[in-house]
């Protein structure tokens, strides 16, 4: 399928208008580039053969103003002879001559000035076609940038419903009972450590008043820390 209808459209495109309006912005700005590129191929050889046939006019001229000067000398050999009949015809040879190298002349401008559009046309052409390149490159690395996002963002979700990350979760739960079990734990021994304490000062006030009874009952003063 054709993009373009003729090179003027190519040049006069907006690329990145075509793109916006495209439902496969790769796959259009792919047509573009090979279309562009099959259009060079044709204007390069076009201009080609241009080249080749201004050279050939070139050297057609030439030879026809080679041969009016040949026969410009022959119309004076002639005179010099005294003969005029002669001279004449050679006249005559040498306008005819003259005037088909001035025509070649003329050719050879007409396909110099083509050759100089052709090769604005390429000029022009070779832009744009450098531009879609750029702006295929840019499609390309945008899009394998998007895959690589949707490919991670795939495997975070996947990963988060793995039978591993469930598996994490239950042991991470463990870990938080075994730690709540530990502070409470902590927590009752505290109180026993101090009731221990309060046991021994208990007993040891009792020890005292024991001392005191057996002291008074055995006659003698008890004696008080």
């Amino acid at each position: 399928m054709s993009i373009f209808s003729r090179l003027g459209d190519i040049i006069s495109s907006n690329i990145n208008a075509m793109l916006d309006k495209a439902e496969n912005p790769e796959k259009m700005v792919k047509m573009i580039i090979q279309e562009m590129e099959d259009t060079l191929v044709e204007i390069k050889a076009n201009c080609a053969g241009t080249m080749a046939a201004e050279k050939q006019i070139q050297r057609d001229m030439a030879s026809a103003a080679a041969l009016g000067r040949a026969w410009g000398d022959k119309a004076m050999l002639a005179v010099d002879r005294e003969r005029p009949d002669l001279a004449r015809e050679a006249l005559t040879e040498k306008r005819r001559h003259i005037e088909r190298a001035e025509a070649l002349e003329r050719e050879q401008q007409e396909a110099r000035e083509v050759v100089a559009r052709y090769q604005e046309d390429i000029r022009q052409l070779e832009e744009k076609l450098a531009a879609a390149r750029e702006k295929q490159r840019v499609l390309v690395q945008r899009h394998r940038h998007a895959q690589d996002k949707h490919r991670a963002q795939t495997g975070i979700r996947r990963y988060e419903t793995s039978e591993a990350v469930h598996r994490f979760n239950l042991f991470e739960q463990r870990i938080d009972r075994m730690e709540a079990e530990a502070e409470l734990v902590n927590m009752a021994r505290k109180p026993g450590l101090e009731e221990s304490f309060a046991a021994l000062e208990q007993d040891d006030e009792i020890e005292k008043e024991l001392a005191a009874l057996m002291a008074r009952k055995q006659g003698r003063p008890s004696t008080t820390a």
